[in-house]
């Protein structure tokens, strides 16, 4: 069964107006996309590419250069401002000055789409702030002020804030930066799960491109070389498409690992034996980091290493019909670089 198309593209060109006269700075042209209900979305792109231009295009912040983009197939610009902020909430990566706010009056002004002029809040709404506080894990920091919190906590009452608007759809520049390694992980599992089991639609700029080949559904690839390519997340990796994407000359993505990797020379050859793969995974990244080639030719091999566990290894240097045995990696790590 196909998926409901919320957000659609058709030709767009995004840039800036630069001078009062109207002249265009146009980044990209003839851009194309479809975005689907209850999908994480992630968007990938080195500095500078235009990824922040592209969100705030499609939130409409700002404005479409060229084409058309579509809110559930109609001209997104015939939207009223309360009838976007109805469907569609952004979380920017700028901090806010809102550390006087209380965590509970913050995530209350994402029910402005509905109050009244006065803006109070009835039941009804005090419900729902509540329920989106706890949907990110930060109900129990309601009356802390924002200034106390961690930025991690942050931005999980900004993402409150978002599902207090209730709208299907939400888009995050950045949403992990300046955060820790556990919080980013953190906030892209909570995002991956609102999607799931809100049926949300969440299309997120990232730089953290591990997290995004595990978590998201599609990926959205953008460079100044090659535009908007879009796809499910395994079609883009398995295509290749991503092996050139961040390349530098000294950088390769290996698809096995889903990680982008330094291009490293290897001028000797050894032959690797583990007990396990976790035992098999880590001696072979001390090897690599020191120079050496994985063969699995074990015959053609000058060097053999075996490894027992941790504490229990053995390197036969067949040219010199040699045996050393080590009890710790650090003693395996040091001999391998006295051979230098």
């Amino acid at each position: 069964m196909s998926k409901k198309v919320v957000i659609s593209a058709e030709s767009i060109s995004i840039g800036y107006s630069t001078t009062k006269k109207g002249d265009r700075n146009i980044l990209y042209n003839n851009l194309n996309f479809d975005l689907y209900q209850g999908e994480l979305v992630c968007l990938l792109g080195a500095n500078g590419a235009g990824k922040s231009t592209l969100l705030r295009t499609i939130s409409t912040s700002q404005p479409v250069l060229n084409g058309q983009i579509s809110l559930y197939e109609k001209n997104i610009v015939s939207y009223s401002n309360k009838d976007i902020s109805r469907n569609i909430g952004l979380v920017l990566t700028e901090k806010t000055s809102t550390g006087g706010l209380l965590v509970r009056e913050l995530v209350e002004l994402g029910r402005y789409p509905y109050t009244s002029f006065f803006g109070r809040l009835g039941k009804t709404d005090n419900e729902i702030v509540s329920k989106a506080m706890y949907d990110v894990g930060i109900g129990h920091k309601a009356e802390s002020y924002v200034a106390e919190l961690s930025d991690g906590e942050r931005q999980k009452v900004m993402i409150a804030k978002a599902l207090a608007q209730e709208c299907p759809i939400v888009i995050l520049d950045e949403p992990t930066a300046f955060l820790d390694i556990e919080s980013r992980i953190e906030i892209m599992n909570l995002l991956h799960h609102l999607a799931v089991s809100q049926d949300k639609t969440i299309l997120l700029s990232t730089h953290d491109i591990d997290v995004a080949l595990l978590l998201a559904d599609r990926l959205w690839l953008l460079s100044k070389e090659n535009g908007l390519r879009c796809g499910t997340t395994e079609d883009i990796v398995l295509s290749g498409a991503i092996d050139n994407f961040f390349k530098k000359g000294n950088i390769e993505f290996n698809k096995e690992t889903g990680s982008f990797l330094p291009i490293r020379n290897f001028d000797r050859k050894i032959y690797l034996s583990a007990e396990n793969q976790t035992l098999y995974f880590w001696t072979k990244n001390l090897l690599l980091r020191n120079g050496f080639a994985l063969t699995d030719n074990k015959s053609d091999s000058p060097l053999i290493l075996d490894i027992r566990n941790e504490k229990c290894m053995e390197l036969d240097a067949m040219d010199e019909n040699e045996t050393k045995e080590f009890e710790s990696f650090q003693d395996l790590s040091d001999y391998i670089k006295s051979l230098k």
